[in-house]
């Protein structure tokens, strides 16, 4: 599987994955502009020990059931795609075989929204 997916793969996983786990990897401030819908917020710096949390410190924490390594869909996003890429790294290193960048980023996605 490639470590990244396009817009288009996106929006049809969203629509029909209930494994879909979108984590955007932004600044609180480039979240307050917007988001994708559906998505959780964990900042790049805190990707690595999230990720390490045990799944009732994750639960308690974001409010979503941790990601299981092997059969769910995880999809990292940021704005233009560097810290999506650094993150999914960060989850195949720990052992998040489907872990996928977003590389067209919440750039891309806000301006195909809106058209």
């Amino acid at each position: 599987m490639a470590n990244t997916i396009t817009y288009e793969e996106l929006k049809a996983l969203i629509a029909k994955s209930k494994d879909l786990v979108l984590i955007d990897v932004r600044s609180e401030d480039e979240v307050k502009r917007g988001k994708i819908a559906g998505s959780i917020h964990i900042p790049i710096q805190t990707v690595d020990a999230a990720l390490a949390m045990t799944p009732d410190e994750f639960k308690a924490k974001y409010g979503v059931t941790k990601p299981a390594l092997g059969d769910s869909e995880l999809v990292f996003y940021c704005q233009i795609g560097a810290r999506g890429a650094r993150a999914t790294s960060m989850a195949r290193g720990k052992g998040y075989t489907n872990a996928r960048n977003y590389a067209g980023a919440y750039s891309e996605w806000s301006r195909k929204q809106r058209n």
